[in-house]
């Protein structure tokens, strides 16, 4: 059975708290959520993954980032509700400290994990696509022995970061976690480039391949 979605792996201190600013990063963040939810690649659905809600995204903020919340898929237009403000992400002790309306992702702890391997990194869209995770040959790929949301699935991104080209692609599939692709970039604005201009490649290859 396909692992279920959703399930928070690490320690969260959460403290319940305002919606964060709408800061223009921020504002840029929840434009690509909702363009991506258009495309089905973050979402919710009773057909996919038992149901649960997927695909998540984050914008660096000071020494920590802004994150969409736990099963907050469903809406296409995310209000400002919607997400947390991670304050610490420390993945050798498997542990977040979040504030704000809602829990974090259950991602956390991975968009910390990009977040660590470069300063230059400003944001991260964690998403769902069936026809880029099947490309597994054609991107960085964590081990399929690596869930979702764990230290484990952390050192597997350093790792990719270090060893092959990961830095300049800015996108890798988890093969452990169904269809989970992970985009990132300097901005909302070129992660969600990256994300779109590698899913329209990989479906024009698809449609030139033979029957």
């Amino acid at each position: 059975m396909a692992e279920q979605e959703g399930v928070i792996k690490y320690r969260l201190d959460h403290q319940p708290d305002d919606a964060p600013d709408d800061a223009t990063a921020f504002q840029a963040l929840r434009a690509w959520r909702a363009v991506l939810h258009r495309l089905a690649l973050v979402g919710q659905h009773p057909d996919r993954y038992m149901g649960y809600g997927y695909g998540n995204v984050s914008v660096r903020a000071g020494q920590g980032f802004l994150i969409s919340g736990t099963q907050t898929g469903a809406p296409e237009q995310l209000p400002r509700t919607g997400y947390a403000q991670v304050l610490h992400c420390d993945i050798a002790a498997n542990r977040i400290v979040a504030r704000g309306p809602v829990k974090p992702s259950s991602e956390a702890l991975t968009h910390g994990a990009v977040y660590a391997v470069d300063p230059a990194i400003g944001c991260v869209l964690h998403v769902h696509s069936p026809e880029l995770w099947s490309s597994a040959t054609a991107y960085p790929c964590t081990p399929a022995d690596v869930p979702y949301g764990t230290p484990a699935m952390a050192e597997a991104v350093a790792r990719l970061y270090r060893q092959t080209p990961l830095r300049d692609v800015g996108l890798f599939t988890m093969r452990g976690h169904e269809d989970g692709v992970v985009a990132f970039g300097v901005s909302p604005e070129q992660a969600g480039t990256r994300l779109v201009a590698a899913l329209a490649e990989t479906l024009a290859g698809l449609e030139s391949a033979p029957p």
